[in-house]
């Protein structure tokens, strides 16, 4: 799945209220750029999104079902 298409998942899904799916097309996004971009400057954006990544934390523990679905 390209970004594009990504971001029509996460609209019609109402995901722009779940931001492991916001982090998820950031990647994408980063991935597609990649060849067009220098080395360090792919690495830096890669670790912010890691950092924004790690941010989330576990929050979504003990409403797993409700988050995901299950």
């Amino acid at each position: 799945m390209d970004s594009k298409e990504l971001a029509q998942y996460i609209e019609a899904t109402d995901g722009v209220s779940k931001p492991w799916l916001l982090v998820q097309l950031r990647l994408s996004k980063l991935q597609e750029r990649k060849e067009q971009m220098p080395p360090q400057e792919y690495m830096a954006e890669l670790a912010d999104i890691q950092a924004d990544l790690l941010k989330l934390g576990e929050w979504w523990k003990g409403i797993e079902d409700e988050v995901f679905g299950l």
